[in-house]
């Protein structure tokens, strides 16, 4: 059972989550758990955006930067390990504060997923002998309406979906419940901007991290240190043909800006759709501590 004390914090990526929590995590006296399945992995700081060494000095934080890139990481281990941190940070007599915007992450550490089966390695060395018509047709076969649900140009969440259908037995729609009421005393907030602020925040975030050396990140995590979930994190794969020559810097920025923008409208989607979380627009604040002192009246803290 999730802490009843435990905050969410979610919102879209360039939204101001990793300030505001942290700033609330400093009032409150609270740790802050990363629900976030890009920067869950070591590595790629930089890339993925993780909080900068000097505010993971001012907060304790958990589930940022933890796992080894080369491993698999979904949203079932994600609830079983961020239950066990919950629960400590609670035991420590500190507030537990969740901050991401992996909407199937947060979905599942609320009790919106029904448990679902770890990875079977039998069945991955199964599916790796297989293209990816193949196993499309094969998921399309056990759960039409599951395979129409995701991404069939993923490999990853193909692999996955047939997975947690062959092992359960159960199609997709029975496994991924809809929305649920939050877990007693748990409250949430989603942050969000207006939709052309957010763009621009997104734009000056790419700009920023190649100015901190995010190609020098990349070049450092060779390929075959990257398992399959790792090199789904945005812009691996963009800074990896610049590396090579395959593309110009520009070229690079550009693709990633896109690529971050349209995530970000996804998790709007998901976040509005899945959950009743109250939202605060954080730009119709000039100044961040008002816009913090707003969220913990939101939340009733």
């Amino acid at each position: 059972m999730i802490p009843a004390e435990t905050l969410v914090i979610a919102g879209p990526t360039g939204a101001g989550k990793t300030d505001f929590s942290l700033r609330l995590a400093e009032r409150l006296g609270g740790e802050i758990v990363g629900a976030d399945a890009f920067q869950i992995y070591a590595g790629l700081p930089i890339l993925t955006a993780q909080p900068t060494p000097g505010q993971l000095a001012r907060v304790p934080h958990h589930l940022v930067g933890s796992v080894d890139p080369r491993e698999s990481y979904d949203a079932a281990r994600y609830r079983r390990e961020a239950l066990d941190v919950l629960r400590s940070i609670a035991a420590r007599g500190k507030r537990p504060i969740v901050v991401g915007g992996t909407g199937l992450y947060v979905k599942a550490l609320l009790g919106g997923l029904d448990e679902l089966p770890d990875q079977d390695p039998g069945l991955r060395e199964e599916f790796s002998q297989s293209d990816l018509s193949t196993l499309v047709a094969r998921l399309r076969e056990r759960d039409p309406e599951g395979a129409a649900s995701i991404d069939c140009a993923n490999r990853r969440r193909v692999e996955r979906a047939l997975e947690i259908v062959t092992l359960t037995g159960k199609p997709l729609s029975e496994v991924r419940k809809g929305p649920r009421p939050m877990p007693p005393g748990v409250r949430g907030i989603l942050i969000m901007r207006e939709r052309g602020e957010l763009n621009r925040r997104i734009a000056a975030n790419v700009e920023e991290m190649f100015a901190r050396g995010v190609e020098a990140e990349v070049a450092a995590l060779p390929e075959e240190q990257t398992g399959t979930t790792a090199s789904m994190t945005l812009g691996l794969r963009e800074i990896r043909d610049l590396l090579r020559g395959g593309t110009s810097r520009a070229e690079a920025q550009e693709s990633i800006i896109g690529a971050t923008r349209r995530y970000a409208k996804r998790q709007m989607t998901w976040f509005r759709n899945q959950h009743d979380f109250a939202e605060l627009d954080a730009g119709s604040f000039t100044d961040n501590e008002a816009a913090a002192v707003e969220i913990q009246r939101l939340l009733e803290v």
